[in-house]
């Protein structure tokens, strides 16, 4: 009897430990690195950046203190849209490598501790893809996975719908004698979710990947998986100096947002949960794109998204922006996050401009805005060295398709490809990237702007990023600490609280172009009283801050244009020892402050 007790009780702890989701809640903190790999590092000289490069270069994100690497597609494709248009969702696209180097990069990365997301693209499939391939044949059961419709009247489209590339969401198919469906470019047909065989295939797809050891997965384009079956119009949204054939002069109510997207994301959320459970894995990570309203982007927090994209600092503020509108957003953001979930900070991605070219001058601030506020922070590759778009690519070396359609002479409006250009290592050819010819050419400014010259200068783009992600990961105030945002001197400064009882950290950013502001932060601090600091900066024309200097706190003075991240702990009598009788603060890290137009 006690031998059968001791049995049971092995096999029911044994049960319990194998069927367990190990390191919940590792994503909370984390700092994500999105990795353009057209762009980032070319290891065979074709000048293409692929898996084979990533890998070598694993010990940066190690370097920086990021925490998880995101891929944008590598999967199988025509390339009509950089890899978004997919014709094999199990396969590594030559161009990037094969299987084995992407094995091989999860692999490393494993052994670093590094986390590793791709992009799922399920929306949409390339119209090379063998389903769709067999959908114009009439091959059943591919037959129903994409949207296909006959004509409304004569030969018109079935409906008005538009398409987020411009023109009609529908192109028509000789062969099937039908309109399908296209959200996005033609050539990217809308799978049909509806059909639950599409969403036995989708499930299949990621726990693929799940098997290939990836950490998760960013949902591109999440808005669009449904649509109104009852193909009804969409009513004109009145936008202003918009033509019939632009996305925006239609209101999308009928082709966006739809409740059946959130549930769908759920499930896929289940699908994670439950590998990771299985096979006793850390918690896999969603995040979600899309753009949408704040209502309905939060609201996927509540259906299985851990990271909801939030890409308010890139749509809702610019540079010209003044603190007031920062600490709305802010605040804003945060009340839409619900209990027990965190929020995020996305600064820049492949799609938008750079956020030193968005901010000129002030990349570093949008920089520490994003470390230092609670939950979440994703980086775009190179954002960590401050590098810039290339606004002078040729006509001749465009490759956006999205700029190649808008033509020679609207080309320059559309284009993302001066935010693509390849990363900016070292001021040998090419920028260290390749010694082919890169696909884009590198920015010019590489000679003085890249990572190895930024490794050697105290108070570069580089060290400072360095600086925050090494705070992120030790300070308790980052991780637990409260929350307050404050606008000061008639609204030329943010300074952003963030309280423990073990550590203060406060941001200040000066606003002013021209002018210096001086403020008294023991005014705005809980515990000014009980806390002291020892001032570490990386920063550039301070004169009058240097290393380990203590601060008077009740007359912190920030340049013009320049910004400050200071880090405080409990006092310590010994360290109190000949300081000003004045409240002072002896900074234990920090950072940085760059001056308007500095760049390295």
């Amino acid at each position: 009897m006690e031998s059968f007790l001791f049995i049971f009780c092995a096999l029911f702890l044994c049960s319990h430990v194998i069927g367990e989701i190990k390191n919940k809640d590792w994503w909370k903190n984390t700092v994500f690195y999105q990795i353009y790999p057209w762009s980032f590092q070319d290891s065979d000289d074709n000048g293409i950046g692929d898996l084979k490069g990533i890998t070598n270069k694993l010990q940066h994100f190690v370097d920086c203190g990021i925490g998880a690497i995101w891929l944008s597609p590598i999967y199988q494709s025509p390339m009509v849209d950089f890899g978004y248009d997919i014709s094999d969702f199990r396969a590594i696209d030559e161009r990037f490598g094969t299987m084995t180097d992407f094995t091989d990069l999860t692999a490393k990365a494993k052994q670093l501790g590094l986390k590793v997301v791709l992009d799922l693209v399920p929306n949409h499939t390339s119209d090379k893809h063998e389903w769709f391939q067999k959908s114009i044949e009439g091959v059943e059961p591919y037959d129903k996975y994409f949207i296909w419709k006959a004509n409304r009247t004569g030969d018109s489209p079935p409906n008005n719908w538009i398409s987020v590339f411009s023109g009609p969401a529908w192109d028509y198919n000789e062969k099937r004698k039908l309109w399908y469906f296209h959200q996005f470019e033609y050539r990217q047909p809308d799978l049909n979710y509806a059909n639950q065989d599409v969403k036995t295939e989708m499930e299949n797809v990621i726990k693929f990947w799940l098997g290939k050891g990836v950490d998760g997965f960013r949902i591109d384009a999440v808005p669009h998986l449904f649509e109104d079956d009852n193909l009804t119009d969409e009513p004109k949204s009145n936008a202003p100096n918009s033509t019939e054939r632009d996305y925006t002069y239609l209101n999308h109510i009928y082709t966006k947002d739809d409740q059946r997207t959130y549930e769908l994301v759920q499930s896929w959320r289940d699908i994670m949960d439950e590998w990771a459970n299985t096979n006793n894995e850390d918690e896999k990570v969603m995040m979600t794109e899309a753009y949408t309203s704040l209502e309905n982007t939060t609201k996927f927090y509540e259906y299985g998204s851990h990271i909801p994209f939030n890409f308010k600092f890139i749509t809702d503020v610019s540079v010209k922006s003044k603190p007031d509108e920062f600490k709305t957003l802010i605040e804003t953001w945060m009340k839409h996050t619900p209990e027990n979930y965190v929020p995020n900070w996305v600064m820049g991605n492949h799609d938008r401009p750079r956020t030193e070219t968005r901010y000129p001058g002030r990349g570093d601030q949008m920089t520490m805005l994003a470390m230092i506020l609670p939950g979440v922070a994703v980086t775009y590759y190179g954002e960590e060295i401050g590098m810039v778009d290339k606004t002078d690519i040729s006509w001749e070396d465009t490759q956006d398709p999205q700029a190649c359609n808008a033509g020679k002479d609207k080309y320059q409006s559309r284009s993302r490809d001066p935010n693509r250009t390849p990363f900016q290592w070292d001021n040998s050819k090419n920028s260290g990237f390749t010694n082919g010819t890169p696909w884009l050419p590198v920015n010019s400014n590489y000679n003085t702007l890249n990572l190895a010259n930024q490794k050697q200068i105290d108070n570069s783009h580089f060290k400072m990023y360095q600086a925050l992600t090494s705070l992120r990961k030790t300070s308790p105030a980052i991780k637990d600490g409260t929350l307050k945002t404050i606008t000061a001197n008639n609204n030329q400064m943010l300074v952003i609280l963030r309280e423990h009882e073990n550590e203060t950290i406060s941001l200040l950013i000066n606003f002013s172009d021209e002018d210096s502001q001086s403020i008294n932060l023991n005014s705005h601090l809980t515990n000014a009283d009980k806390m002291t600091t020892v001032v570490q900066l990386a920063g550039s024309n301070l004169p009058n801050i240097k290393w380990g200097e203590v601060i008077d706190t009740s007359n912190v003075k920030v340049p013009a244009s320049s910004s400050l991240v200071l880090v405080s702990k409990p006092k310590d009598n010994s360290d109190n020892a000949g300081t000003s009788q004045k409240p002072l603060f002896k900074f234990l890290l920090i950072v940085f402050a760059i001056l308007t137009y500095y760049q390295f």
